[in-house]
């Protein structure tokens, strides 16, 4: 009866079984020195678009391009960067790692941009990505200052075609200032006061009070600017009006930015992910092409003797 036992032994020798363990060893040197120039290239490529990010722009001239160009070109650049360091790792770890097996030489170039992937995500997270965010503190403020000149220039200018906008931040602020700026009365400020705040519990009270704040509000504003009830009624209508319609205002922007900001967030989400994918494509197929091809010579032969390629 045949030995079972035999069926399950390796038909290769144990030499060789050492060899093909040796060939698809992992070599963490070779690992660490693509992510060493992966990181080095990636801030060379990243400082390298910073200065020519801002010979794009200038304080002093107002030809410059907008928010959205900027961020576009930004974004773009980090991503493009960011392939090229990690093909540049890539190879570097495969060439490294001295494996002829191609495939053994690009799982060294993958771990080297997962590595690499690694230890960019903490310097961003981390109190060293502040600090290294700090160092672009000064020219954050310059661009931002820039932003502020131009947006003062053109407050100024809509304020001279005409009257400003509601404020919807604060919709009784506008409110507030009619009724401090009318004139009448025999006390103007203490029936100002008074009428302001009537005016603000009938807009910002209990809508079940409502009617009763309203004629409230509307003798306060007839004392206040010495005219007519109907016509303090009137007036009192108009505020009403204007504050309700500046709160839906508010609450349709509000609606607006959460909706831009969700689209913006899965949008760049869904970027970010092709990106690393992109990245890491590019890492293990340069590895790849890093694998070496090294002549062995058979045993038992001179010097003279014909190479064997592996």
């Amino acid at each position: 009866m045949a030995d079972l036992s035999d069926v399950h032994r390796s038909p290769v020798t144990p030499g060789e079984d050492l060899r093909t363990i040796a060939l698809h060893h992992i070599s963490w040197g070779a690992i660490l020195g693509g992510v060493f120039i992966a990181l080095i290239l990636q801030l060379i490529l990243n400082l390298l678009g910073l200065g020519l990010g801002l010979t794009s722009v200038s304080a002093t001239e107002g030809n410059n391009p907008d928010a959205g160009t900027i961020s576009v070109g930004a974004g773009l650049w980090w991503v493009v960067s960011g392939i090229v360091a990690a093909a540049a790792g890539g190879y570097t770890a495969g060439r490294l790692s001295g494996k002829p097996v191609e495939s053994t030489a690009g799982y060294h170039g993958l771990i080297s941009w997962a590595v690499t992937t690694f230890v960019v995500i903490y310097l961003l997270t981390s109190a060293l990505g502040g600090l290294v965010g700090g160092a672009f503190s000064t020219v954050t403020s310059a661009l931002g200052g820039v932003g502020q000149a131009a947006g003062g220039a053109v407050q100024t200018a809509a304020q001279a075609a005409g009257p400003a906008l509601p404020n919807l931040s604060n919709p009784f602020s506008d409110i507030e200032g009619k009724l401090r700026g009318a004139s009448g009365g025999q006390d103007p400020a203490a029936l100002r006061d008074q009428a302001v705040s009537a005016l603000r519990d009938l807009l910002t009270g209990d809508p079940a009070r409502q009617q009763a704040a309203k004629d409230k509000a509307a003798d306060a504003v007839a004392k206040a600017q010495g005219i007519p009830p109907d016509q303090a009624k009137q007036q009192v209508q108009q505020y009403q009006d204007q504050y309700d319609k500046t709160v839906a205002d508010a609450k349709e922007k509000a609606k607006r930015t959460a909706e831009m900001t969700r689209k913006a967030a899965a949008q760049g989400a869904l970027y970010a992910a092709l990106a690393l994918l992109i990245g890491g494509a590019a890492a293990f197929f340069a590895g790849r092409a890093g694998a070496v091809n090294p002549t062995l010579t058979a045993p038992g032969m001179g010097t003279g003797a014909p190479a064997r390629r592996v």
